[in-house]
């Protein structure tokens, strides 16, 4: 009788008894889980909305400033070009001044032979009968295998015109008889030297474009048919015939030639004007 008194008046196991009791505590003093779990979420959106308000305020704040640096950075950079420009045009003046100097120096104490001094020495403008010779790279030229501009065959390894090539051409005018050559407008003189740097020719560490134009001062038709005859007028005409290398010669009646832009007289000896005097 005991034991069905105790079952009626304990129905309920502890262990549920204490987790309804946990339960009604929670119902009076927190939210459901669901709840909570909303109200978090609905937290950390706000947060964020917040940051980003604060940077964009920020960045606002920022613009005006960073503005302005940028237009002050423009302002100096044009006034720096400008001066950049400004000491250039005076250095081109006093080369100016310079070269002319060099050139009436040259004239004046070259004697009878003075004018053809400056002439050869590229010192004077010249102009006169001779030839216009363009070369260019071969339409499908490649940029070559890095093995130098040419290979043991002694020709160009490909259709694209190297600084040997130019050589070669320029020296044959020479040779032919030209008085005075320029390329690309650039004059030569017998200081100039034609390099190369990757796949670009420099004439006296100016790099030059293709086409080649080049200008030769000579005896005209007979200038040019020396210079076709000669070993290195065929060398080009290999090039073309071999490797598509493409190239124009006419006779012209008068070609102009500018001054060289970089002479240098690098020795000068000293005139006698009278006994035991010089200047």
């Amino acid at each position: 009788m005991s034991l069905l008194t105790n079952v009626m008046d304990h129905s309920l196991d502890d262990g549920y008894a204490e987790a309804a009791a946990r339960r009604g505590v929670e119902g009076r003093s927190g939210l459901p889980r669901t709840v909570r779990a909303k109200l978090g979420l609905a937290a950390g959106l706000v947060l964020a909305a917040l940051v980003v308000t604060v940077g964009a305020v920020q960045a606002r704040v920022d613009a005006p400033a960073l503005a302005k640096e940028r237009e002050e950075l423009i302002d100096r950079v044009e006034t720096e070009t400008a001066a950049a420009d400004a000491l250039a045009e005076r250095v081109d003046q006093l080369r100016e001044t310079v070269q002319e100097m060099q050139r009436k120096a040259l004239e004046r104490h070259g004697g009878d032979q003075g004018e053809r001094t400056a002439l050869l020495a590229g010192a004077t403008p010249v102009k006169g009968p001779g030839i216009k010779l363009v070369i260019d790279d071969a339409e499908d030229a490649g940029g070559g295998d890095g093995d130098g501009p040419r290979q043991s065959t002694g020709f160009s390894d490909t259709g694209r015109v190297r600084d040997r090539d130019m050589q070669r051409v320029i020296n044959g005018l020479w040779a032919a008889g030209a008085e005075a050559v320029s390329v690309n407008g650039q004059r030569l003189t017998a200081l100039s030297a034609i390099r190369a740097a990757g796949d670009a020719i420099l004439v006296d560490n100016k790099p030059l474009a293709p086409p080649y134009t080049i200008l030769a001062v000579g005896n005209g038709r007979e200038f040019r048919e020396d210079f076709d005859d000669s070993e290195d007028g065929q060398y080009l005409e290999v090039l073309h015939e071999n490797y598509g290398v493409r190239y124009t010669v006419a006779v012209q009646d008068e070609v102009r030639l500018p001054a060289a832009q970089s002479l240098i007289i690098r020795t000068a000896e000293p005139v006698k004007t009278g006994k035991g005097s010089t200047s």
